[in-house]
C-alpha cells in the first residue's frame, strides 16, 4: 500500500483505490475532543477521548502500541473514530464503532447516498469527497437499540442532484432486509424501537472542518507526541503477562467468601494441572478466582467443580470456611467480582405484631426454616436440604411417615406454587423414579449420610445444581407445612 505524497491535496471527486495514510492518532483525538467542546452544556470528562481512543487501539481499529504511534492513520481509521463518539460510554467505544460500521442502507446501496454500502463506507466518502460533503445536511448516529437484539441505527439528510431533500436511513443488515425505501409509516423515523435513544448530530462544518484539517495534516504534521497516551495499556498488558492470560481467552469469573488465607495481591497460582488467578477482596469487589475455559477445554460446569475442589484443600489446609458463591464467564482477562449487596426490604410504614408461638414444634419448625434458607442464601445447599426436610420429619416423624406426607401433599404444594419452575425441573431431574423417594434417598439421606448407594459429592457443579433444585422445591413444601398444620400464617 502507497502513502499519500504531502504536496497532494485531499480528493474532490474520485476516491482512490489505494489506501491514503493522514494525520497521526493523537492529533486527531485532539481534534475531536475540540469539535465536542460546545456538544452539550458541559465537556466530557477530560481523560474521555483517551479513553475513547484506547478503546479504539484495544479494537484493532487503530494502531496500537507506543512505538506505532507515529503510524499515520487512513481515512477508514479516522471514520472508525468518529463513529466511536456516538457512544456516552467511552469503554464501549470500540465495539460502538464495529456495530456501527456494519450498518447497511434501507434499500440497498443502489438508492442510498452516492450508492455506498455501509455507514463506514458513507463517512469515508464523506472525508475524502468534496462533492459528498457539498450535498450533506446532517448525519445522526445512534448506538441505542435500532431492532429486536439489534444495537445502532444512522439517518444521513441530503441534497440530491435532482436539488430534492433525502433521506438515507442506515440500520442492521438483518433488519435492512424487512423494510423497503417505499414503506414510509414502516420506516417514520420517529417510530424507534428504543423507548429513549440519544442521538449525536454531525453536519457539513464538522465535515469540512475535518477534511481540512486532514488536508493540513499532509504539509504540516503534528507532531505524535511522546506516547504517554499508551502508559495504561503498557500497564495492563504487563498485568496481563503476569497474570498468564493468553490470546482467545475465556475466563470463568467466581465469588469466594472465605476464611481462608488469601493473597493480598492478584496472582496466578497453580493447581494441580492448572493456572488460578486469585483477586483480593476490596471495598467493591469478593475476593475471586478465575479460570481459562478455552485454555484447559472445559464447561462452566467441570471449571466450577475444579474451583470447589481447591477451595476444599485450602478449607482444608487452613481449617477455615471457603463458600463459593455467583460468577459468570466470557471476559478475555480475569475481571473482579462485585460484592455482594444483598437488598434490604423496608418499608415507609413497618406494621410487625406477631407473638412468640405457645407450641414448642412451631418454634422449632420456624428455627429450621430460618437455619435452611440462611445456608440456601449463603450457597450451603446441602444443609439448606437437610433442614427443610426436618420439618416434614418434625411433623411426621419416621421414613415413612414423612415420604407418605410429601407424596400426599406434592401436587397441592406444586399448584399452590405454580409460579417456581423448580417443581418442573426435580420432575425431569428425577427420571421415573417418584418425587416422594427421591427427594428421600438421593437428597434426604444423601447429605446427611455417607453411604456408597446414596451419597453426595459438594464439590460437584452438577449435584451443587441438583440440591439447589431440591432445597427450592422442600422449601415450598415446609411452607405449606407450616402454614396448614402449624397454623401459623404469613401476615405481619
Amino acid at each position: 500500500m502507497r502513502s499519500r505524497t504531502p504536496d497532494k491535496s485531499l480528493s474532490s471527486s474520485n476516491s482512490s483505490l489505494e489506501t491514503i495514510y493522514f494525520m497521526f492518532a493523537r492529533a486527531l483525538e485532539d481534534i475531536l475532543r475540540r469539535y465536542s467542546s460546545k456538544a452539550d452544556f458541559g465537556r466530557e470528562a477530560v481523560d474521555a477521548f483517551e479513553h475513547r481512543f484506547r478503546s479504539l487501539r484495544g479494537s484493532g481499529l487503530l494502531p496500537s502500541g507506543r512505538e506505532n504511534r507515529a503510524q499515520r492513520l487512513s481515512t477508514q481509521q479516522i471514520a472508525y473514530a468518529i463513529l466511536s463518539t456516538a457512544s456516552i460510554q467511552p469503554g464501549w467505544a470500540g465495539a460502538t464503532a464495529v456495530i456501527l460500521a456494519n450498518l447497511v442502507p434501507e434499500g440497498g446501496a443502489e438508492t442510498s447516498f452516492f450508492n455506498v454500502g455501509t455507514l463506514l463506507d458513507t463517512i469515508t466518502k464523506l472525508i475524502e469527497d468534496d462533492a459528498a460533503r457539498a450535498s450533506l445536511i446532517l448525519l445522526t448516529l445512534s448506538a441505542a437499540e435500532g431492532g429486536l437484539n439489534s444495537s445502532g441505527f444512522a439517518n444521513l439528510v441530503y441534497i440530491d442532484a435532482s436539488g430534492q431533500r433525502r433521506h438515507s436511513r442506515y440500520m442492521h443488515r438483518l433488519a435492512a432486509n424487512f423494510t423497503s425505501p417505499n414503506n414510509e409509516a414502516r420506516n417514520d423515523l420517529n417510530r424507534r424501537y428504543a423507548k429513549m435513544s440519544r442521538e449525536l448530530v454531525l453536519n457539513t462544518a464538522f465535515f469540512d472542518a475535518l477534511a481540512r484539517e486532514i488536508d493540513r495534516s499532509q504539509h504540516w504534521p503534528a507532531p505524535p507526541g511522546e506516547g504517554e497516551e499508551y502508559t495504561i495499556e503498557e500497564i495492563e498488558d504487563h498485568r496481563r503477562k503476569a497474570l498468564g492470560v493468553r490470546s482467545g481467552a475465556r475466563y470463568l469469573n467466581i465469588g469466594v467468601e472465605n476464611h481462608v488465607a488469601w493473597p493480598a495481591e492478584e496472582r496466578l497460582v497453580k493447581f494441580d494441572e492448572y493456572e488460578l488467578v486469585l483477586m483480593p477482596r476490596t471495598p467493591d469487589h469478593s475476593a475471586s478466582i478465575h479460570i481459562d475455559l478455552h485454555r484447559y477445554r472445559l464447561s462452566q460446569t467441570q471449571a466450577r467443580t475444579l474451583i470447589n475442589r481447591f477451595l476444599s484443600m485450602m478449607s482444608w489446609v487452613d481449617d477455615h470456611y471457603a463458600i463459593s458463591q455467583d460468577g459468570w464467564s466470557g471476559n478475555p482477562i480475569p475481571v473482579a467480582v462485585p460484592r455482594r449487596e444483598l437488598a434490604t426490604i423496608t418499608a415507609h410504614q413497618w406494621i410487625f405484631a406477631r407473638r412468640i408461638p405457645t407450641s414448642e414444634q412451631t418454634r422449632r419448625a420456624l428455627a429450621l426454616y430460618r437455619e435452611a434458607r440462611n445456608a440456601q442464601q449463603n450457597f450451603m445447599v446441602s444443609y439448606a436440604v437437610l433442614n427443610f426436610y426436618k420439618i416434614v420429619e418434625l411433623r411426621h416423624p419416621g421414613r415413612a411417615p414423612a415420604r407418605t406426607w410429601i407424596r400426599d401433599n406434592y401436587l397441592i404444594a406444586r399448584s399452590t406454587y405454580a409460579f417456581d419452575e423448580s417443581f418442573e425441573r426435580l420432575e425431569t431431574i428425577c427420571q421415573g423414579q417418584t418425587v416422594h423417594e427421591y427427594l428421600y434417598t438421593a437428597c434426604r439421606v444423601a447429605v446427611a449420610h455417607g453411604s456408597p448407594k446414596s451419597s453426595s459429592d459438594p464439590d460437584d457443579a452438577d449435584e451443587i445444581r441438583r440440591l439447589h433444585t431440591a432445597a427450592d422445591v422442600l422449601r415450598w413444601m415446609a411452607r405449606h407445612l407450616i402454614k396448614t398444620e402449624l397454623q401459623v400464617g404469613e401476615h405481619p
